[in-house]
């Protein structure tokens, strides 16, 4: 079995975004800020490949993956800091806060009908261990790239470094 690990050495932030959905029977609420996820992750998308291409400069994202809930979508966000990610949330060049703004106003009229939430993790690059077997290949893995999981250790506490309890 081949194992591998993320590739990137630095810090990561890890941004859980996802909506629910409390009125399945009005779309007309919940559609708009379904569909504004996929947009915002194809701008970060085609800016990850400017930048690449030296076309851009980098806003700090580095891949997402998305999943299905039972309550809702859920995306998985890769950033390179806070910062990158609070510059792109607040930028008004930017498909995120036309949304945002949408999404609350839309909130104010009809609450409750579709909630939104997000978490923000900060992870030190020593508090990051992956594992892709046989070609597995999402998540940060999918973000940054793999290597051989020989060059952090063979072992998932190896792997994690000191801050393993």
């Amino acid at each position: 079995m081949q194992h591998h690990t993320h590739a990137c050495d630095d810090d990561v932030v890890v941004f859980n975004i996802g909506m629910t959905i409390a009125r399945p029977h009005r779309i007309d609420l919940w559609w708009p800020v379904f569909v504004a996820m996929p947009r915002m992750i194809a701008e970060l998308e085609r800016n990850r490949a400017a930048v690449e291409r030296g076309e851009a400069e980098d806003l700090g994202f580095l891949g997402a993956t998305t999943l299905m809930g039972r309550r809702g979508p859920w995306v998985v966000q890769y950033w390179r800091s806070t910062e990158q990610l609070y510059r792109y949330a607040s930028s008004a060049d930017h498909a995120h806060l036309p949304a945002w703004k949408a999404f609350n106003a839309a909130g104010r009229k009809h609450p409750g009908a579709v909630g939104i939430w997000h978490e923000t993790f900060a992870v030190p690059a020593s508090g990051v261990e992956t594992l892709y077997g046989n070609g597995a290949q999402i998540g940060l893995g999918a973000a940054t790239g793999t290597v051989e999981v020989s060059r952090r250790g063979a072992r998932a506490r190896t792997r994690l470094g000191s801050r393993v309890a």
